[in-house]
């Protein structure tokens, strides 16, 4: 229910958000039991303020501003499906416009303080919809190889 589907990993290739190397995850995801109860709806990424945030695909900057008093950016994911993948940053200055085409790697914030993190960090979200989605299903890299099931009785 919350993972991605496998046939759209290979549709994208993606890179963190930040680094490299990839940033220490401070905190995980933890998907909530429900559409309004408590949960982590993403994952947060160690990184100082200043930190260059980059696009880990090629989309469209959908929003770009201020969210409860912190910066917030939002990109919506090409060829990712219907409805697309977005992924959302904060806390961050974006640098680019709603409406901006980004590849994968351009810089499109830079991270700033005020997250809800204890150390600076660099909060990452994903949904499809209204669906949240754990973004280091993003980071599957590689092609999808079949093994040899041995053991397993035919019939």
């Amino acid at each position: 229910m919350h993972q991605i589907p496998m046939i759209l990993l290979t549709l994208i290739t993606a890179v963190w958000p930040i680094g490299p190397p990839p940033p220490d995850v401070l905190r995980g995801w933890e998907p909530p039991p429900g559409p309004y109860a408590a949960g982590h709806r993403g994952i947060d990424l160690a990184a100082p303020p200043g930190t260059p945030v980059v696009a880990p695909a090629a989309g469209t900057v959908s929003f770009a501003g201020p969210v409860a008093g912190r910066g917030v950016l939002t990109l919506t994911l090409h060829g990712t499906g219907t409805p697309p993948l977005r992924t959302t940053y904060g806390p961050v200055d974006p640098l680019l416009p709603a409406g901006t085409a980004v590849r994968a790697g351009e810089v499109v914030a830079r991270v700033t303080e005020g997250g809800h993190c204890a150390a600076p960090c660099l909060h990452w979200g994903l949904l499809r919809g209204e669906t949240y989605l754990n973004p280091l299903g993003l980071m599957r890299h590689g092609p999808s190889r079949l093994l040899p099931v041995t053991g397993v009785p035919l019939g």
